[in-house]
C-alpha cells in the first residue's frame, strides 16, 4: 500500500529528544521549548511565537487571546476541518461560513462582506491544502469593519503570499504540527504574532492564567495547552529540516503535475494564484464529470485494485451533524464547497513518497481511465 502521508523523522529527531530526556526537563519547561519557539518565529518571519498541544486548541487559543467570547461570531470557510468551527464553539462563539473558491479552495472574499454583523469579532481565513488565501482584501476588510484576522495556516508551513510566510500576515497565526505536517512533533501547535501583547496574552492563557507575580492564583479561566520539551526537541530537529522539506513537497508536486496534466477530466492544483508559493501539504485534485467516473469510485479503485491510499476532501462545516444547531440542516447556500467536497480528494503526498511510488499512483490513474 502507498501511504497517504508517512511521516518523516528528521536526522537530529533521536539525539535531541534523548537529550531532552537526559536532562530531566520532560514536561514543558527546557531549553528546546525556547529554542524551538525562536526558530520557529524566524522561519515564519514573526516576532513572537509560543507552542501549544495540538493544532486546534491552538486555533482555540488564539480566539481566546483575542478576546472571542460567548456571542460572537467569526467568519470561516465552509469548507475546512472541522476544528475550525469547534475553536469558535469550545468559546461560546458562533461560526458563521463563507463559499469557497473554485479553483483555490479558500474562502471567497467576495462573499466576506455579506456575513458581517455586529456580532462579528474575527476572520479566519485557512490556507487549505498549503494553498494561501488571498490575504490584501481579507486584510483590507478588517479594518474597515475593525475586525481581527487570524489565519489558519495549519496546512501551510512554508507557503507565501506575496513575498509573505503564511502565518504572518493577519493578527495571529496557527500552525498545527501534527505527523502529516511539514514540521512536526506528532502532535502540537504553534501560534505566531507581531503583537506582544498578543503573544504575552497567548503564553498566560495556556498555562492556566496564573495572576502574575502571584502563582496558583487565578482571577480568570485559562488552559493547560502547554507543549511539552521532548515534542518542542522533535519539532525543532523537523524545523531544521523544512527548507529542504518544502523542496521535496514542490519536487512532488512536479511529478505529478507532469504525469497528469494530459488526463482528461481532472483539475490539477492551481500554483501562480495570488504570486504564491504552495506548500503542497496535500496535493489535491478535482474528478470532474467529465472523467467518466466519481471521485469515490476512482479512491476506490486506487485503493482495491493498485493500493493507493487516498483522502477525501473535508465535508462542508455547514453539514456537520455536531454543528446542525448552527446552520438549521442547511445544505443550499455553499454550492461550491458542497462540490468540491463530492469531487474531490488528495494523493499520496507525504515527505517520504518516492518518485517511483508517484509514477505508480499516476500508472493507476492513467490505467483507470483508460478502462472506463
Amino acid at each position: 500500500m502507498i501511504p497517504v502521508n508517512a511521516p518523516k523523522i528528521p536526522k537530529n529527531a533521536i539525539k535531541y529528544v534523548t537529550d531532552a530526556v537526559s536532562s530531566g526537563w520532560i514536561s514543558s519547561a527546557g531549553k528546546y521549548v525556547d529554542e524551538f519557539e525562536k526558530s520557529f518565529a524566524k522561519y515564519t518571519n514573526t516576532n513572537y511565537a509560543t507552542t501549544c498541544s495540538n493544532g486546534t486548541v491552538s486555533l482555540q487559543l488564539a480566539l481566546a487571546s483575542l478576546g472571542v467570547n460567548a456571542g460572537d461570531e467569526v467568519i470561516i470557510p465552509s469548507l475546512t476541518i472541522i476544528s475550525c468551527a469547534l475553536a469558535c464553539v469550545y468559546l461560546g462563539a458562533t461560526p458563521v461560513v463563507v463559499d469557497v473558491e473554485r479553483d483555490s479552495f479558500c474562502i471567497d472574499v467576495s462573499k466576506i462582506e455579506e456575513k458581517i454583523t455586529s456580532k462579528t469579532k474575527a476572520i479566519m481565513p485557512v490556507h487549505l491544502y498549503g494553498q494561501c488565501c488571498d490575504m490584501e482584501p481579507i486584510l483590507s476588510i478588517a479594518k474597515k469593519y475593525n475586525l481581527f484576522v487570524l489565519e489558519d495556516a495549519a496546512e501551510a508551513i512554508g507557503a507565501e503570499y506575496k513575498g509573505k510566510r503564511a502565518g504572518s500576515m493577519g493578527d495571529i497565526g496557527s500552525f498545527s504540527l501534527y505527523a502529516n505536517k511539514l514540521v512536526t512533533c506528532g502532535e502540537g501547535g504553534v501560534l505566531t504574532t507581531n503583537d506582544e501583547n498578543l503573544y504575552e496574552r497567548a503564553k498566560t492563557l495556556k498555562n492556566l492564567a496564573h495572576s502574575k507575580g502571584k502563582r496558583f492564583w487565578h482571577e480568570e479561566v485559562g488552559f493547560n495547552f502547554r507543549m511539552t520539551n521532548i515534542q518542542s526537541a522533535l519539532a525543532l530537529a523537523s524545523l531544521e529540516e523544512a527548507r529542504e522539506s518544502l523542496k521535496q513537497k514542490q519536487e512532488m508536486s512536479q511529478w505529478y503535475d507532469e504525469g497528469l496534466k494530459d488526463v482528461s477530466g481532472l483539475t490539477l492544483p492551481i500554483k501562480s494564484t495570488y504570486n504564491n508559493v504552495h506548500s503542497f501539504w496535500m496535493y489535491a485534485i478535482v474528478v470532474e464529470d467529465s472523467f467518466g467516473i466519481s471521485a469515490l469510485e476512482l479512491m476506490r479503485r486506487l485503493k482495491e485494485e493498485y493500493q493507493v491510499d487516498t483522502r477525501p476532501f473535508f465535508y462542508p462545516i455547514n453539514e456537520q451533524p455536531a454543528l446542525e444547531k448552527f446552520f438549521k440542516g442547511d445544505k443550499t447556500l455553499y454550492p461550491v464547497s458542497k462540490e468540491l467536497s463530492e469531487k474531490g480528494f488528495y494523493l499520496p503526498s507525504g515527505l517520504t513518497l518516492t518518485k517511483l511510488q508517484a509514477d505508480e499512483v499516476i500508472f493507476a490513474i492513467k490505467s483507470i481511465k483508460q478502462s472506463i
